[in-house]
């Protein structure tokens, strides 16, 4: 069986971007002497990221890719992330979930969900 279980961002600033995904979502980061990739480790299972040093010429923020993280509440999600410098756009209602939008500090989407939790 195959499965999806890392993502690989090119970012611009690794420490800067690896402190972004270690404080708002909980990330472990781990470097191997001489890699040139930081792995971040999700702390509860899923797929791990792993950062990679953009090439100057390499566009980041690609909007074809969003990074879906998944939260009981993400009305509650929002505020704590707020008080630590995240801010997320409105909270949308979709069919018994709800959902809100940011970026990181390379400019990727992301995004809090509440759907796999929807009792629907």
């Amino acid at each position: 069986m195959m499965r999806l279980d890392r993502i690989l961002l090119y970012v611009r600033d690794i420490d800067r971007t690896a402190s972004f995904y270690v404080s708002h979502f909980g990330f472990s980061m781990h470097q191997i002497p001489g890699d040139r990739i930081t792995e971040l480790v999700p702390p509860d299972g899923g797929a791990r990221l792993m950062l990679h040093k953009a090439g100057k010429a390499q566009k980041t923020g690609q909007s074809t890719v969003k990074l879906v993280f998944n939260v009981e509440t993400v009305e509650d999600f929002c505020t704590s992330a707020k008080a630590e410098g995240l801010s997320f756009g409105p909270v949308h209602q979709a069919d018994g979930y709800e959902f809100a939008n940011a970026k990181d500090p390379d400019g990727n989407s992301i995004q809090v969900t509440s759907r796999p939790f929807n009792k629907i």
